[in-house]
C-alpha cells in the first residue's frame, strides 16, 4: 500500500469474534454521515449486549481516517485498552464497547501495515 492509498480510504470494517456476546458482529463504515453504535434498535450498528449503552459511540470517516467518539457517560469506550473520548482508529486497533471487542481493518480486508 502506498502512502496515498491510506489517505484515500473510504471504507472500514469493524469485526468481533463469533463468540462475542450477541455476536458475531461485522460492520462496514463508509465516508458520509456519522454512524452510531449501540444497543438501541435506532442505532445505525446494533450490539445486543448488556454493558453497551443505547447510543454508545459514533463512528465517522473523513479524509481517509476512521474516528470514534464516545457517547456513553457511564460505560466508556476503549481503544487498545485505553478509555477515550475521541480517537482516530488504524487497522489492527481494538475498539471495546461493553464486553465486545471489535477489530478494525480496511474495507478491502488488508492487514495492518508493518
Amino acid at each position: 500500500m502506498t502512502p496515498s492509498d491510506s489517505t484515500n480510504r473510504t471504507d472500514w470494517l469493524l469485526q468481533a469474534e463469533s463468540d462475542a456476546e450477541g455476536g458475531p458482529y461485522r460492520f462496514r463504515v463508509t465516508a458520509g454521515r456519522a454512524r452510531t453504535l449501540g444497543r438501541s434498535t435506532n442505532a445505525d450498528f446494533m450490539l445486543d449486549a448488556v454493558l453497551v449503552s443505547r447510543f454508545h459511540c459514533s463512528l465517522s470517516v473523513a479524509d481517509g481516517e476512521l474516528t470514534v467518539e464516545n457517547l456513553s457517560r457511564s460505560n466508556g469506550t476503549f481503544v487498545n485498552g485505553d478509555r477515550i473520548e475521541r480517537a482516530v482508529l488504524k487497522p489492527g486497533d481494538r475498539l471495546r464497547v461493553g464486553r465486545i471487542e471489535l477489530v478494525v481493518s480496511t474495507g478491502d480486508g488488508a492487514p495492518a501495515p508493518d
